[in-house]
């Protein structure tokens, strides 16, 4: 498979070649390419995953699962303080697949059957729905990692090529030989290291929004638990007055 690829990038690059000699940078990649050897396949394979997880991760958090908080919470409160909890609950299934909107309505749910109950609903929600936020993102640790080390066998099984060449040629073709093999094999050092780069600045910016999104989730369900005792004592208080 990759002797059949290799040899289509050949073709490519022998099209694509001007008469000039200059390559523009479509074939400058493939020559790049051809020029590391068979482990530069391997990784592009790495690379393709690194970009399916990030791009997956950023399409689940931005849009799937993201709800603005503030305007949320605030109409969840007045509705709840009015009395309005069924309307609460509709609200929340607007929003089928944010976690927060899950979490809230797990303690909605609960709300007339005391406070323990609505903290039991809300930390179990919390326990159910929070781990899908940060769901695969350490992948593109591991991902980095994966991609760096293959890039260095690419490199040491370049190398000793390389020096296995060098006994086969005149001693005045040696030092160019020697140059031509050093930079093909560095070809998958950079790669490798381009595509570490990469997954580390992805899982960077994942985690600090997933764990923001986390964040946000658990101190909306603490507000909400606050929010209902509130209510609870309230109506309680009016009860005492109405009887009084």
């Amino acid at each position: 498979m990759i002797l059949m690829m290799s040899e289509l990038l050949d073709g490519v690059l022998l099209a694509a070649t001007p008469e000039g000699g200059k390559l523009g940078v479509v074939d400058s990649v493939v020559k790049f390419f051809k020029d590391g050897g068979p482990f530069m396949f391997v990784n592009l394979f790495w690379f393709a995953c690194s970009l399916a997880v990030a791009a997956e991760r950023f399409f689940t958090l931005m849009f799937r699962y993201n709800l603005h908080a503030p305007p949320f919470m605030e109409q969840i409160s007045k509705l709840v303080m009015t009395g309005n909890v069924d309307r609460a609950v509709k609200l929340c299934s607007a929003a089928p697949n944010a976690p927060l909107a899950k979490v809230i309505r797990a303690g909605l749910t609960r709300a007339n059957r005391g406070e323990i109950e609505v903290a039991k609903a809300v930390e179990e929600a919390l326990v159910e729905h929070t781990p899908h936020v940060g769901a695969r993102i350490p992948w593109l640790w591991s991902l980095a990692n994966i991609a760096t080390l293959v890039g260095l066998v690419g490199t040491i099984f370049g190398l000793i090529g390389t020096f296995q060449a060098l006994g086969n040629v005149p001693a005045e073709q040696k030092q160019q030989l020697l140059s031509d093999g050093i930079s093909k094999a560095m070809n998958n050092t950079a790669f490798a290291l381009s595509i570490a780069v990469l997954c580390i600045i992805f899982h960077l910016i994942l985690t600090s929004y997933s764990k923001g999104m986390v964040e946000s989730v658990e101190l909306n369900a603490l507000r909400l638990e606050n929010l209902l005792s509130r209510r609870n004592a309230g109506e309680a208080g009016d009860a005492d007055t109405r009887a009084a």
